[in-house]
This record gives structure tokens, sequence and C-alpha cells, in this order.
């Protein structure tokens, strides 16, 4: 079999001389997966799983003779966990194969028609060692969960696990009668098969990346909460916190589907449910689909998980619909999320708590840049061998979008996050591909704000001194750079009089080290302040000389 690999390995270089290493995963542009089927049997007597994978796969060029999958390897290591594969069919003809090293190598039963479609059937069996966690629930009742970003779809599914391959998907899982069964999309079929087991087949026709491909089971307790936009808002939790969780994920969830409908473009899934799961800290956004972490639900509301919900609905939009195409963009979903969170809180609850989440994400930003001095928001990064995002990722990200959104202003800033949605709908994105649409939205330059904010790690420090001179009546202001990268920093300088509360503001544009202006007054300033309005991610010494 390692001789059969290399033999295929050598003929797909041949064949596939565009294949490109990306963020260190093959990518292989010659093929498109379309559509994924994916058959399981789940048992309670057995953390083993029994899979059939249906893959139909788009061959763009003629000549190809094989290619490439991903599914993690049964190993020693592992404890003996991981899958082995039993088939693998083209249509109703078996195929040679071969399975090492967590990838699979396909053949085809002949070289590719170009722009043809083939399905390949593969079955598969074993214990997954990480991507569907098998396992009680905090009631101490048995439960699967998949938690696969960021590629962790692999462990149980056989799939081309990179986000810039998005497909249509459906699961058909055969499981315990006792459980209910969720998923991507539209519940299709639910039946009763006999001997104390039942069919679950849900089908999402809209493509994702897999890794936001989903699958809970347990014991669920489930309400239909209302409808939007002729489409369901569920709420799906552990039938022991029935009560509370349908109280908890009642509110905000279908404000927050209309604010960013209306803001910034439709709903793309055929279905929105929360629900409630053993997996992460917080919440995971999978399309349509949505796990929370069982520790948030309590029947109180808590401001946390309020927060959790409307970060995990701004995916829907951004991270799932508008997909990073690699991991080096990974802003584009957390940063994203981030700041539509924020500003779901600003239209709702208000600028003053608004202004708290601005001042509490800017504290955050300085705070974890201290400790990853090193870290940029986008760089080229491997979910194949590191953490593809931080908690920069998400606040500092956020920041940057804050900025913009002062910078070209509010209708500018909408109307260009409208056009990168509607252009990238369902597809995937680069962060060079946001800031074209947002330079065509504003009639701005923005390639030095994208280049200093995104590309580099390091935040702006500056000093400053502010001096008034009665007898010129002009006020110098004296700025410093401390910091090794020079920023081009648009600078905002209020300044109060005797007796009056509102400021007037004056600006300069700080693109040197070191730099001092004047200004003419016509009275003599009480206060001055150095951005008075929050809205430059820089941290600031400035007092009176």
């Amino acid at each position: 079999m390692r001789n059969l690999k290399n033999i295929l390995i050598a003929t797909s270089l041949l064949l596939f001389p565009k294949i490109v290493l990306a963020d260190d995963y093959p990518v292989n542009k010659n093929i498109d997966i379309k559509h994924y089927a994916f058959h399981l049997t789940l048992s309670d007597d057995t953390d083993e799983i029994l899979g059939n994978a249906k893959v139909s796969i788009l061959f763009k060029k003629a000549g190809i003779q094989s290619f490439r999958l991903d599914l993690i390897n049964k190993t020693t290591d592992r404890q003996c966990k991981g899958m082995q594969i039993d088939s693998i069919k083209a249509g109703n003809i078996p195929v040679l194969f071969s399975h090492q090293n967590d990838e699979i190598i396909i053949n085809l039963p002949s070289p590719s028609v170009a722009n043809t479609e083939l399905e390949f059937s593969i079955k598969y069996h074993g214990i997954p060692f990480d991507g569907l966690k098998i396992g009680p629930t905090r009631n101490g009742d048995r439960s699967f969960f998949c938690e696969n970003w960021p590629n962790k779809a692999r462990h149980w599914l056989p799939t081309y696990d990179h986000p810039s391959d998005k497909a249509t998907s459906e699961f058909i899982v055969v499981a315990p009668s006792h459980y209910k069964v969720v998923s991507n999309g539209l519940l299709m079929e639910e039946s009763d098969l006999g001997n104390n087991t039942k069919l679950t087949h849900w089908k999402q026709s809209v493509p994702v990346s897999c890794w936001l491909t989903v699958l809970g089971v347990a014991d669920f307790a489930v309400k239909y909460v209302d409808r939007f936009e002729g489409k369901t808002v569920e709420t799906w939790v552990y039938s022991k916190d029935r009560e509370a969780g349908f109280y908890d994920f009642d509110e905000p969830t279908k404000k927050v589907l209309e604010l960013f409908s209306s803001y910034v473009g439709p709903f793309a899934y055929e279905k929105l449910a929360n629900i409630q799961s053993v997996n992460s800290g917080g919440g995971m956004e999978t399309s349509s689909a949505i796990f929370y972490s069982d520790k948030l639900i309590n029947g109180k509301r808590d401001v946390r998980l309020r927060n959790v919900v409307i970060h995990e609905l701004a995916h829907q939009w951004f991270g799932n619909c508008v997909t990073e195409s690699t991991w080096d963009d990974a802003w584009l979903s957390e940063g994203f999320a981030t700041f539509f969170t924020m500003l779901f809180i600003e239209k709702e609850y208000g600028k003053e708590e608004f202004d708290k989440e601005v001042i509490k994400s800017k504290e955050s930003v300085f705070k974890m840049a201290k400790k990853m001095p090193d870290f940029s928001i986008v760089s080229p990064r491997t979910a194949e061998k590191e953490d593809v995002t931080s908690g920069l990722t998400y606040q500092k990200g956020a920041w940057i979008l804050y900025m913009l959104r002062d910078m070209i202003g509010e209708n500018n800033f909408k109307k260009g996050i409208q056009s990168y949605y509607a252009k990238f709908f369902n597809g995937s994105a680069t962060t060079d591909d946001f800031r074209i649409e947002m330079e065509k939205a504003s009639g701005k330059d923005l390639k030095t704000f994208f280049k200093q904010w995104l590309f580099q790690p390091i935040n702006p420090f500056i000093n400053g001194t502010w001096n008034f001179d009665e007898k010129s009546k002009k006020l110098t202001i004296q700025l410093s750079q401390i910091q090794d990268f020079t920023y081009s920093l648009p600078i905002e300088i209020a300044y109060y009089t005797k007796g009056n509360s509102k400021p007037t503001i004056l600006k300069m544009n700080l693109t040197k080290k070191q730099q001092i202006q004047t200004f003419n007054l016509n009275a003599i300033p009480e206060k001055v302040e150095f951005d008075p309005r929050n809205v430059l991610l820089s941290e600031n010494v400035f007092v009176k000389k």
C-alpha cells in the first residue's frame, strides 16, 4: 500500500501542475467538492461509528487520474482511535486507494473528462479521536456532538478539509430511538426503524466549508420559537434543562437576524437553531445550527450568553456565508463577528453600552499585545500546524472595523459591507477583496490603513504635550510615536473653554515619528484632550507642557 500511495502521489503531481501549497494545505484547484452525504450509524453499545460518505466531485480538467481527501488514520499514538476504510467506489465501480498519514489517495476508474461530476462512496468505521465527541452531558446523559473547527472534520468524516472549498451536505443518521438528532439545514425525514432505532435525515442546500457541518445527538427538548422570513427559529436544549434553556434562548435571536439582514444582506440558511451542547467554552457558529456550551445555560439570560448568541449569529454572515479563503484571513470571520456584536449592542441597547464594549475591547488589545508582540492580524498561518486565531484576531480585528467605519463614515461603511457580502455571498474572500469593496464604497485609498493595522503587529504608542501661548493665542501640539513602526494616523484634539461643556475638535495627520502643529484659537483653552471620541487604537500619554 505504501508503494501504491507513492505511485499515486507521483502521478498526481504530474497531472496537477497548478496544485499549490496554501497555508501548508495541498489545495487542488482542479477539483471542486459539490456535495457530501454522510450516512452514519451510532450506538449506545460502542463509541465506534459506521460511516458511508458519498462525495460528489466536479473534475475541472481532463486527464486527472487521482485525488486526495482528508481522513484521520487509526494509530496507536491516538489510543487506537481513528478511522479505517473498508471500501471506496466510483459509482458502482470499486477503485484503488491508499489511506496513510491521515489522507486518502483515490484512483479514478479512468482519467477524468473535463467538467464532469463523479460520486464516490467511502465506507469506513472507527472511534473518533477528535472532532466528534462521544460522552456524557453535564447531566450525565450520553451524547454525540461534533466540533470540526478549524480542521477536525477529518477526524470522523472524509472531506476536503479546508475553508476554501464549499459544498452542500446532508446527514442520514441511524441512532437509538431515544435520541433526537440535529444538523444543518432542513429535516427531511424522521422514521422509526424498529429494534429501538430511528433514522433522521437533515439536508443543507447551501454550500459551506466542511468545518461548518454539524451533528448533535442527545436527549433534546425542542422549541419552535418563531419564524423569520419564512424560516424557523428553533431552540434545542437538554430535556433536563428545558425550562431554563428555552427561557435563555428566546431572546435576542430574531432581533439579531432582523438587524443583520437589514444592515448586511439576506440570511443565507434554511433555519436558525440555537443548541445546547457539550462542546466549546462559548459557542460554535456552525451554519444554521449553532452550538453553545451547556455551562452558559442557567435560566437567567446572562449578558455573557446574550453576547455569545449575537456573536455566533453574526458569523452566519461573516465566516459562514462569506468565508475566509485561507486561515491567513481568519479576522474576516472573528474580527467581523466581534465588531457586529458591538454594532448590534449599539443599535439595540444604546451608545453608552456600545462605548463600554469599545473600551473593554481596547483594553484587551493592549493587554494581549504585550503577551503576543509578534502577532499580526493577517499573516501566513495554517491549521495544519498552529492556532489560526488569538484573542487579538477578535478584539483588534473588531477595533480595525470600528476605526474604518469612523474614518469613511457610517453610510459608506454600510454600503461597502453590503457590496462585499453580496459579491462573495456563499463564497470565499480575502482581506484584499474586502479592502477593494470598501475603497469602491468610500472613494478612498485604504491601502495604507489596511497595511499598517492588519499586516504588522506593532500598535501605536503616542507621547504628547500641549501648550497655549496667551499672547499669540496659539495652541501648540507636540506628538511623538514611541513604537518602532511609524504609523500614518488621523488625530483628533479637543479643547474646552471656560463655561462651555462642548469641546471644539481640532484635526491633524500624524505621519512622522515626531510632529509639531500649532492652531490659532479665539479663546483660552481650560482643558485639552487627545482622541476625545476614543476612535484611535493607541496607547497615549498627553499632558500640558
